[in-house]
């Protein structure tokens, strides 16, 4: 039984590290892209706003797509 509980905990382990590695490259289709510049024009850094118009999308993803993207910093 001991073995048991062992391989479930590896299992995750190897899920969490896929879901890591997932997030560290966000995918954007060009209408998101285009729908998060519109929607940032208009209301700025309101990522849960900006989240709510694109189903699937956390404000966090956008929040970092948009950084990534459009980081001010030289």
């Amino acid at each position: 039984m001991a073995d048991l509980d062992h391989s479930s905990s590896d299992d995750v382990s190897v899920d969490s590290r896929e879901k890591s590695s997932q997030d560290t490259k966000l995918e954007f289709t060009e209408d998101e892209e285009t729908l998060i510049t519109r929607m940032y024009n208009l209301v700025g850094e309101r990522w849960s706003l900006i989240a709510g118009r694109i189903p699937g999308r956390t404000a966090e993803e956008i929040e970092k797509y948009w950084n990534s993207r459009f980081s001010t910093s030289q």
